[in-house]
């Protein structure tokens, strides 16, 4: 079974990457398990700072590391949250105060619209020249009132109109097919397997 280091220390994140990785064999390790501290993020950019976590994690496991970093884009808010939905609200980690912000921020706007973004790196050393990065959206609806106990973060306001329900309300395992997180790991793992299929035997 190939060990991979998770640069995270979120449950939620946690539970998600060994659901979906579970089936190909990987033994998924966050990295609060091995005592790695978490990363700086200072980029503005996803893809920046989910790099710096995969690198970060690798090189202090020396393992393959897999990093994300996500967050929701509200249209009408010209993108914020972005890169600091976790601590939106100035406190990481608080998801109710986070989201009872974004929603004083849309009180007065007519597009509700919005997307989840996932930026999903995966290196095999802490240095390596050719990481794997993959970047997806989800498109919703943000709505008031919460709905759902099954995801995390702005789940349970984060309305999806195909669906009908919020993420929050959806299966773990539908949640799993068609979110972005998802999403960017399938692309993940078809990468990975192409890459495999390089090496010289």
């Amino acid at each position: 079974m190939q060990k991979i280091v998770l640069a995270s220390n979120n449950a939620g994140k946690v539970r998600e990457f060994q659901a979906l990785l579970a089936p190909l064999d990987f033994q998924v390790i966050p990295q609060g398990e091995l005592g790695i501290p978490s990363a700086e993020e200072p980029h503005h950019t996803f893809i920046e700072n989910a790099l710096a976590k995969a690198r970060h994690a690798s090189a202090a496991s020396n393992l393959p590391a897999l990093a994300d970093d996500s967050g929701i884009c509200a249209h009408a808010l010209n993108g914020q949250p972005g890169v600091f939905s976790a601590r939106y609200a100035g406190t990481s980690g608080d998801d109710s105060a986070n989201n009872q912000k974004l929603i004083r921020e849309l009180s007065d706007k007519t597009n509700r619209g919005a997307h989840y973004v996932c930026a999903l790196v995966f290196v095999s050393s802490p240095n390596d020249p050719e990481p794997i990065v993959v970047q997806t959206r989800w498109y919703g609806e943000i709505i008031d009132q919460a709905q759902g106990s099954n995801g995390f973060g702005y789940d349970p306001h984060f309305f999806l109109p195909e669906q009908n329900l919020t993420a929050a309300q959806l299966d773990p395992a539908v949640k799993n097919l068609i979110s972005h997180r998802g999403q960017t790991l399938r692309e993940l793992i078809t990468q990975l397997k192409s890459r495999a299929e390089l090496k010289p035997q």
